[in-house]
């Protein structure tokens, strides 16, 4: 009498299945509302915790699964191989984060200027949630900067103030900075006024003589010269970067000083929230400054 074995039903490989798809629908729904939509950063790391924690789950179920798979031949190895590929995504993203918060220093503003930075024209609002920060940066963050990123330090252009100001546009434009405020743009208008020199034609002596206008007082730039890091003749802009896939926002200051035939160049990116911006923070300085330099190759100073 031939006796027919029937294959056993992994019910573990079944749920991690259904764990993982959970938890890919929770990450793909909050990341979408977070990168377009009005979902805050402290809701998605929430939101995607949860996302995780199902993931995990789906992980550890989909190893019993292949593990009864291999042992008693149970019904289960598409769905346990289907949960590790929909547990991926989640649980990437987590390793990721985990590993750029544990190799980068904990703080959350890089400047290129440590010594003096550039201050806010206006100070980022940070809402009140759960991801908690100290609101003051210590100097005890700016030599954890220094340490970290030796190499991320301002630039110094050898050429006229209005020349740099024009590079400094292009390249927010093509990092896609929001410019939320300006000050002493002006300084670089007036540069730009003063090269405007109207065609030259001969001498006409018909005509009396002309009244010589009198010049008028250029009037001053709007900026409080008192406040520590920042001159009158300084050119600031502070505006709001988002991170390209996530959606992160970061605030951006830029500041253009004019020295001594020369434009200094400096950089200031905070996070919006959280103690730790996981290097991103220095990753945009660094980029902003590199298309800067491509941007005005020629002038580039040490």
């Amino acid at each position: 009498m031939m006796v027919r074995y029937e294959r056993p039903y992994s019910h573990a490989a079944h749920w991690a299945r259904l764990c993982a798809r959970i938890g890919f629908v929770i990450f793909v729904l909050s990341l979408a509302a977070h990168r377009f939509g009005p979902l805050t950063t402290p809701h998605f790391l929430a939101l995607a915790g949860f996302a995780v924690a199902f993931a995990l789950v789906a992980v550890l179920l989909a190893a019993i699964g292949l593990t009864r798979l291999w042992r008693v031949a149970a019904i289960g190895g598409t769905a346990s191989v289907s949960a590790l590929f929909y547990a991926a995504l989640p649980l990437g993203f987590f390793f990721y984060g985990a590993a750029q918060y544990l190799t980068r220093p904990a703080i959350y503003d890089v400047s290129t200027d440590t010594a003096t930075p550039p201050p806010w024209i206006k100070a980022p609002v940070v809402e009140e949630s759960w991801i908690k920060r100290r609101p003051i940066v210590t100097p005890e963050d700016r030599e954890a900067q220094i340490a970290a990123y030796p190499g991320l330090t301002g630039r110094r252009y050898d050429g006229a103030l209005d020349r740099v100001f024009q590079g400094v546009r292009k390249v927010v434009e093509a990092t896609r900075v929001g410019i939320t405020a300006e000050l002493g743009v002006e300084n670089a208008r007036a540069d730009l006024e003063d090269l405007a020199v109207g065609p030259s034609e001969g001498a006409d002596t018909s005509r009396g003589p002309e009244a010589i206008p009198v010049p008028a007082t250029r009037p001053a730039p709007d900026i409080d010269v008192g406040i520590p890091g920042r001159q009158a003749s300084d050119i600031v802009l502070q505006g709001e970067w988002l991170t390209l896939i996530v959606g992160f926002r970061f605030d951006v200051l830029i500041r253009l000083r004019e020295e001594a035939e020369t434009t200094l160049v400096d950089l200031r990116v905070s996070s919006r929230y959280g103690q730790h911006d996981l290097g991103m923070g220095a990753s945009f300085a660094e980029e902003f400054l590199r298309a800067l330099d491509a941007e005005l190759l020629g002038i580039a100073g040490d």
